[in-house]
């Protein structure tokens, strides 16, 4: 039998932070701006003016307090509402790229395995800079790995879905070790100028090594005892950009070219899913809430978390069992459960047991259950 375990991750931070306060500074000085701009209107009651945001409300309503993200100017400036960054050449290294390397080098060196020796590169997030070629041949190529490379995107749950799809590889035979990158440019497919969501996304990029138990070296290793997904279709999520936008003739810069979502919708829906789904999972392995040392969730919300992480447990958690880094990093998407694990699963002892979920869009969820070897 093929035991599969996570050797070693990585986590790249952009350099910029901004935090809540100068986020709201921005917008709200952005809201004046329009409210001015349409005086007239308004005052005909011809149109709703804009209202103001403030550090209070965002972190009730999300526990967020700060984000990092690759360009921070341009975000903060009134004028310009969004990231503002470089276009590379076709012979120069993708943004993504240069985020998935530098995670995966930090991961490769925790697992103390060579480039060389990967045989299987997925690159898994919520938004492909483009279309072909792929992002992971491009990483690949960047650090000198073997074997074969991979896109694949199911939104907030990519990473979960990759770890699924590489422990199989290893499991089959096909593949001794594999390497799944996370790079989310997340600031790009914000809405700056949406009251109830510009303050929900940042960007950051995680990596995870993972290799068969007969050949890892790395003294810390977690094995691999379950994975489990379930998608569910919904648009309480959605982003509409694509290629066919141009054929389609629809307007490329319109607001459903960007993240959009029903927030109350999709906690209604989603927290009982992914506690059915971790709860299940769980007892298929004979375990249960209480075996969980450690809850590593994909870091949305706040409230989501700890609603999802209750029903499992059957009470509340404490922050050392279900960690949130969102309150620094915001929602990384499929790179949030990653963080969450990437630093803070040191001090489990072994045979200790938890759990990386991760949920989002589609609908879709992710379960990966893990034991400390």
């Amino acid at each position: 039998m093929t035991n599969v375990v996570i050797t070693g991750t990585g986590l790249y931070t952009p350099e910029h932070a901004i935090d809540n306060a100068a986020l709201v500074s921005a917008f709200n000085t952005w809201v004046d701006n329009e409210n001015a701009r349409f005086a007239e209107e308004i005052a005909r009651g011809e149109r709703e003016p804009l209202a103001h945001s403030s550090s209070e409300f965002i972190e009730k309503a999300s526990g967020i307090k700060s984000r990092y993200v690759l360009d921070a100017a341009g975000i903060l400036d009134p004028e310009r509402m969004r990231p503002q960054l470089p276009a590379r050449q076709n012979d120069e290294p993708s943004i993504q790229c240069v985020m998935a390397t530098a995670a995966a080098r930090q991961a490769l060196e925790n697992a103390q395995v060579a480039p060389e020796d990967i045989e299987l590169v997925i690159v898994a997030c919520s938004n492909l800079e483009r279309a072909y070629p792929a992002v992971a041949v491009e990483v690949q190529q960047a650090l000198g790995a073997g074997g074969y490379g991979f896109d694949m995107n199911v939104a907030c749950s990519s990473a979960t879905f990759a770890l699924e799809t590489a422990a199989n590889a290893i499991a089959s035979g096909s593949v001794k070790r594999a390497l799944v990158v996370n790079p989310e440019i997340c600031s790009a497919h914000l809405n700056f100028q949406d009251r109830d969501s510009h303050f929900i996304f940042g960007d950051a990029c995680t990596a995870v090594v993972l290799e068969n138990s007969a050949v890892a070296v790395a003294r810390e290793r977690f094995e691999i005892l379950g994975t489990r997904l379930v998608t569910q279709f919904s648009n309480a999520i959605r982003n509409n950009a694509g290629f066919l936008n141009r054929v389609t003739d629809s307007d490329p810069l319109a607001i459903d070219k960007l993240f959009v979502q029903e927030g109350r919708r999709v906690f209604k829906e989603v927290c009982p899913l992914v506690a059915k789904l971790i709860s299940e999972h769980l007892a298929s392995l004979e375990l249960s809430g209480s075996d969980l040392k450690k809850m590593w969730l994909h870091q949305a919300n706040r409230h989501m978390n700890d609603l999802i992480a209750r029903k499992v447990l059957g009470f509340e958690p404490s922050e050392t069992q279900a960690p949130i880094i969102l309150d620094r990093y915001a929602n990384t998407s499929s790179a949030g459960s990653i963080i969450a694990f990437h630093l803070h699963h040191d001090g489990l002892e072994e045979g200790d047991i938890g759990v990386i979920c991760s949920f989002g869009a589609g609908y879709s969820a992710g379960s990966v259950v893990v034991r400390r070897q």
